[in-house]
This record gives structure tokens, C-alpha cells and sequence, in this order.
């Protein structure tokens, strides 16, 4: 859902990118520092450089400033989760709604082909933990496609703030989780987006990312639970 960063092109949008997509990925322990000179000689770019990202990143939510202490990931609180979650609820379903009943043919057309290009990526990679970088990508597309018909830019900036902290959880939910039937939940809010239909719509995405928060606490309760990682 997240869209280009305004610091795009420049040096600082590449370790933007960088410690972002760490973060998604669950490179990170929750709660360790992220130390600025050491992730600028990892990267081989400036202080400035990797200092101009962290902020940007933690102006986003995604991670934590401390006075006089530095950047953070942020440590997994379930009371955050479900704040996140319940955010979440509030928001998405009412700006869904405005879409279906205001949003044009094209509009209709990119939740079509972004739900196409999301059935057609693979879930996980073998080679790391969770979903795909790929499905996460075009997971994030169609849940923003399907929002964007709704036109109010200052909806879709709170609903693209609300998503990117939710990420790095649901990271947690997808490797623990791997049999959800995503394609299925997916397929119903592409069909009843498309068909315009907005109670079927708003039922469906408020169950979908109820599921998501119901994953991620069974996770978490479970004796055998690793902590998520």
C-alpha cells in the first residue's frame, strides 16, 4: 500500500529502502538499535545519509526515536497490534465504501488487474522466512488499488501510515500461518469491490483483517511459539 517515497532518487530514498524492507522482512530483532554509522558502512553511504532515512522511517511509524538515545525497532506489544488493528477497522472499511460509490471505470479496471498480478505471485520463498517480497509488494498494491478509487489523498496518506506499521506483524502471522487462504479472501474483495457492492465489500475486509489479528494472537499465546521470528 505504500506508495513512492518523496525521497525517491536520491541516496537516501536506496537506505530508506534498505532498512525499511529489513524491517519488513524481519532482518531485526524487536527492541535492538539501529546504529547509524554502522548501517552507513553496511551500506557505504554518509551519516547524513542513513540519519535522513531513519527519520523518515521513524516519522512513519516503523520505527522509534528516543531522545538522546537514538533509532529503535519497535518492541511487539499486543496492545499496539490490536490499537493498530482496530485503526485499522475504522478506517479502511469507510474508505472502501467511499470508492465503491464513487470510483470511476478505470478505477475498477487497476483493482482487476492489481488483484491479477497478486493471484499470480507466489506466497513464500524458500530461501527466507514469510511471504515473498514479491507478494508482499503486490499484496500492498491491491489493498491500495482497491482504497484509491476514494480519491481523498488525505485518507489514503492515514490508511498507507496504518498498513506500513501493520506489516511488520503480519510478517509474524504469514510464516506462522502458511495455510490461510489468502487467494480466496482476496478474490471476494476484488469480486464485491468490482460488482459494487459495499456492504458484501466492507464485510469482507473487516473480516480479512480481523483474521490477520486473530493469526497473530494465536501465534503469540502459543507454548511453542518462537517469538515470531
Amino acid at each position: 500500500m505504500h506508495q513512492a517515497s518523496p525521497l525517491a532518487q536520491s541516496p537516501s530514498a536506496s537506505a530508506y529502502a534498505v532498512v525499511r524492507d529489513g524491517l519488513l522482512e524481519g532482518a531485526y530483532e524487536p527492541g535492538s538499535a539501529l546504529k547509524p554509522a554502522a548501517l552507513a558502512a553496511e551500506m557505504g553511504v554518509s551519516l547524513t545519509v542513513v540519519r535522513e532515512a531513519l527519520a523518515h522511517l521513524s516519522g512513519e511509524g516503523l520505527i522509534e526515536r528516543r531522545t538522546n538515545r537514538g533509532f529503535f525497532v519497535p518492541q511487539y506489544t499486543s496492545e499496539r497490534w490490536t490499537e493498530v488493528v482496530n485503526a485499522r477497522l475504522v478506517l479502511e472499511p469507510a474508505v472502501l465504501e467511499l470508492a465503491i460509490r464513487s470510483g470511476s471505470l478505470e478505477w475498477e479496471s487497476r483493482v482487476v488487474a492489481a488483484h491479477h498480478r497478486l493471484s499470480g505471485t507466489p506466497l513464500t520463498d524458500p530461501t527466507r522466512l514469510g511471504v515473498s517480497k514479491e507478494w508482499r509488494d503486490a499484496h500492498a498494491a491491491f489493498h491500495r488499488a482497491l482504497l484509491e478509487g476514494s480519491g481523498n489523498a488525505v485518507l489514503l496518506e492515514a490508511t498507507d501510515r496504518l498498513w506500513l506499521e501493520s506489516e511488520v506483524y503480519r510478517q509474524w502471522s504469514v510464516a506462522k500461518n502458511p495455510g490461510r487462504d489468502f487467494p480466496d479472501e482476496h478474490a471476494a474483495l476484488a469480486e464485491h469491490a468490482v460488482r459494487r457492492d459495499a456492504d458484501a465489500a466492507v464485510k469482507t475486509l473487516r473480516a480479512h483483517i480481523t483474521r490477520t489479528l486473530d493469526d497473530l494472537q494465536l501465534v503469540r499465546s502459543s507454548p511453542h511459539s518462537d517469538g515470531g521470528r
